[in-house]
């Protein structure tokens, strides 16, 4: 028999049926009718619930975390940590040391921030935190003091990740004009926007900002449902203000602290305090050779010590300008050898 064809229809439906046209062409299909009572129970059976939080983000705060070269292990975990606690931030390379600091608010612009903490190492040993409200300002320069990270740290409290924060203060930000404008930027930096998509719309741990030794104290406390008691969870550090200026990194300085002190002063006084003391040992030994010398008592001349001297008579005082004739040596015959006179002794 000869080869023989598909009809030209049934060839149409296999095109159809691999190229996916039946679903588009099929009819859909009739549902039955329900009464009242049965679609009140299909609608509360497929009800979809509704999200958490129906609210619209509104507060759009972005925070830039990002570094400069030359920081440590110390550091880079910080800023993890800053990262992890705080959803509305984002991430960025770090910034090369030879440029200047006006160039972060072009980054910022970039990525879409308008606010910014940024880390910046000298010497290998210092750390310096920036938190700028980018690009109009105003800014703040401090020193980073008793960092602990939170893997460091191996605190019991733990919480939810990209959860909101509460945000306490101490009542001294309320007293001094400086503390409030720096309350009002850590509010809007560390703050994390409400309905925002990376957050969870749950309230369970506390950034605590206080006021101890003319320096800012940051913790954070995880809050336990059952008491309503505090753990700590970290990070934690210290902040030390240095200035406050207008404009974004720059600009006139609106405050400057007058109790900072440079770390490369202190480091010098305390070689200055360690060179004194020793320097003050060198004199306490030098005065107490000196008493040594002081306290010995001088005893004056025995008046009795010449009573039996008698002086020697004074000989004639003789030259001799030859040398002496020298003796003659005479050889003993009678005179025997060592070795024969002890042969003698041992008889």
């Amino acid at each position: 028999m000869g080869c023989w064809e598909l009809p030209v229809e049934r060839k149409m439906a296999a095109y159809r049926r691999k190229r996916g046209l039946n679903a588009e062409l099929a009819k859909p299909s009739k549902k039955a009718k329900l009464g009242p009572s049965e679609e009140n129970v299909a609608a509360e059976e497929y009800k979809v619930p509704a999200p958490v939080s129906e609210g619209k983000w509104k507060n759009k705060e972005r925070v830039l975390i990002f570094s400069s070269r030359g920081i440590n292990f110390r550091t880079r975990h910080l800023m993890q940590d800053l990262r992890k606690l705080m959803p509305h931030s984002k991430a960025d390379t770090k910034m090369d040391r030879k440029d200047k600091l006006f160039v972060i608010n072009e980054v910022c612009e970039m990525k879409n921030c308008n606010k910014c903490i940024y880390f910046e190492a000298k010497k290998k040993q210092d750390l310096y935190m920036w938190v700028a409200n980018s690009p109009g300002g105003p800014s703040a320069k401090f020193l980073v003091q008793n960092l602990h990270t939170l893997a460091e740290l191996k605190m019991t409290g733990n919480c939810l990740k990209g959860s909101r924060p509460l945000l306490s203060f101490d009542p001294a930000f309320d007293r001094d004009p400086y503390l409030t404008l720096l309350k009002e930027l850590f509010i809007q930096i560390f703050g994390t926007p409400r309905y925002h998509p990376k957050s969870q719309p749950f309230v369970d741990h506390v950034f605590t900002f206080s006021v101890a030794d003319k320096r800012i104290w940051f913790r954070n406390y995880q809050i336990i449902e059952e008491d309503a008691s505090l753990v700590e969870i970290g990070p934690r550090f210290v902040l030390n203000l240095i200035k406050i200026f207008q404009g974004s990194f720059g600009g006139p300085t609106l405050y400057e602290n007058p109790h900072y002190q440079s770390p490369n002063m202190h480091r010098r006084m305390i070689r200055l305090a360690t060179a004194a003391k020793v320097k003050e040992r060198q004199q306490v030994k030098e005065l107490q050779k000196l008493k040594m010398l002081d306290n010995k008592e001088t005893i004056s001349k025995d008046p009795t010590e010449d009573v039996f001297h008698i002086p020697a008579e004074k000989k004639p005082e003789i030259i001799e300008t030859e040398a002496p004739v020298p003796k003659p040596r005479i050889k003993r015959k009678d005179k025997q050898f060592k070795r024969q006179r002890m042969a003698k002794k041992r008889v």
